[in-house]
């Protein structure tokens, strides 16, 4: 079992005014990143039921410990990233509009599908992270570090704890359902769930944030509507709205970094498969280290800074 620790986090998001576009260097990691924490929130108040819907269904005493200490560390993610979330709808209230429907999609969820369906859309979700998190953590120096560092820091610490309990999701649904048939078989509609969560996000922050703020189309980072965009030059029926530029968020990272993370989401979806087998990013374990020994990680780039003053 994995040993999960708690972690209460606050990113002093009221404070002062949250950029939209918080890290300017790349306009398009911003605006998938701040989708992220919309799904977040939904994602997460899912979990929050699911958990208590199945712990009559847990037997086993270690299971149901790493079930608490998992839900525990989601309920925590969930409350910064509405706090991340709130700071934008106060400069962009609209959004508000945006946050209800994707909880909705969500509530729906909860309500409308199976708990072995939530448990695998969970564990296979889940199973994604460690690979596609490695990536960003990797290239934080161009990823995070130019940025608002109170943001960059939530979602530093997210990734790490997303690292620390990669196994939790699946220890959970092998226990009550233990099927990997059936995990596979309900992948695409998950990930089709997943993508369609993250347009909402995108076509809201299209709608509601004004491009001088966001300076791209969010909703570059799908490349049927990359592609689209393109058709639509010469095939006018496939003409869709020009809402800026679309760069990919992703462009000076590694080529052959993206290729590994790639290759982990697909083994992920894998049967027998083993998170805690996966590479992991060194920052995790500089992460742990440094929140040990008392830095503030909430100012993950600028506490020393700050201290120094």
């Amino acid at each position: 079992m994995t040993d999960l620790h708690v972690r209460k986090m606050r990113f002093a998001f009221a404070d002062y005014d949250v950029p939209f576009l918080w890290n300017e260097r790349n306009p398009a990691f911003s605006s998938m990143a701040n989708a992220v924490s919309f799904l977040a929130i939904g994602f997460e108040k899912m979990i929050v039921n699911m958990i208590r819907e199945a712990m009559p269904r847990i037997t086993d005493p270690e299971v149901a410990a790493e079930a608490d200490a998992f839900v525990r560390q989601e309920g925590q993610h969930s409350t910064a990233h509405r706090q991340h979330v709130n700071g934008l709808i106060r400069r962009y209230p609209r959004l508000r509009e945006t946050l209800d429907e994707v909880i909705g999609e969500f509530d729906s969820l909860t309500v409308n599908t199976s708990l072995d369906y939530r448990l695998a859309y969970t564990a296979d979700l889940e199973a994604t992270f460690t690979p596609v998190f490695k990536l960003m953590l990797d290239n934080d120096a161009s990823l995070f570090a130019p940025g608002d560092d109170r943001v960059a820091s939530l979602f530093i610490w997210h990734f790490v704890e997303e690292v620390e309990h990669r196994s939790s999701a699946l220890i959970i649904f092998d226990s009550i359902v233990g099927s990997d048939v059936y995990r596979m078989r309900m992948a695409p509609s998950i990930f089709r769930h997943v993508m369609k969560v993250i347009r909402i996000a995108c076509v809201g922050f299209n709608a509601h944030v004004p491009l001088a703020d966001r300076q791209v189309d969010a909703l570059s980072m799908f490349a049927m509507h990359r592609h689209r965009r393109r058709l639509g030059r010469f095939i006018p029926p496939l003409r869709v709205p020009d809402n800026g530029a679309m760069p990919r968020a992703f462009t000076e990272l590694p080529l052959r970094e993206q290729l590994v993370a790639l290759g982990g989401i697909v083994r992920s979806q894998m049967p027998k498969h083993n998170p805690e087998h996966e590479n992991l990013p060194d920052l995790a374990d500089l992460w742990f280290r440094r929140y040990d020994e008392g830095y503030d990680v909430t100012l993950w780039y600028t506490a020393e800074l700050a201290d120094s003053k």
